[in-house]
C-alpha cells in the first residue's frame, strides 16, 4: 500500500506545506541593491524595503513631511509600526544623507 493510501492526512499536510513554502518564496520581493536614502526616497523606493508595504511607506513619508529630514537611520523607530524587529530588517537597506545646508554651501563658495 502506498503512503497516501495509509495516511491521506499526512500526504495532504505535505502538499499543503509545499504550496505555502512556494507561495512565500514567490512573494518575497528582491531587496534593494544599494541603500535607500530616507531623505530622498519615493513611496515606490520605500516599498522595496523588506517588511514595508504601501501603508508603512506612506507613514515614513508622512513622518518626513511632518518632522523634517531624518537625521539618523534610528529615527525610523519613532514611526508607529516600526519596532525593533522590523527596524533590524530595514536597517541594512537604508541610509541618511544630511540635507544640504544652503548657508554652509554659500560660505564654502567664497
Amino acid at each position: 500500500m502506498s503512503v497516501v493510501g495509509r495516511n491521506p492526512m499526512r500526504a495532504f499536510a505535505a502538499a499543503f506545506a509545499a504550496m505555502i513554502l512556494f507561495a512565500v518564496a514567490a512573494a518575497a520581493k528582491p531587496k534593494p541593491q544599494k541603500p535607500i536614502d530616507l531623505n530622498t526616497a519615493t513611496l515606490d523606493q520605500l516599498e522595496e524595503l523588506p517588511g514595508i508595504g504601501p501603508k508603512m511607506a506612506q507613514r515614513i513619508l508622512d513622518f518626513r513631511e511632518k518632522s523634517g529630514p531624518f537625521e539618523r537611520v534610528t529615527d525610523l523607530r519613532a514611526i508607529r509600526g516600526i519596532g525593533r524587529k522590523r527596524f533590524e530588517k530595514i536597517r541594512p537597506y537604508v541610509s541618511v544623507t544630511p540635507p544640504r545646508d544652503s548657508s554652509s554651501a554659500k560660505s564654502s563658495h567664497r
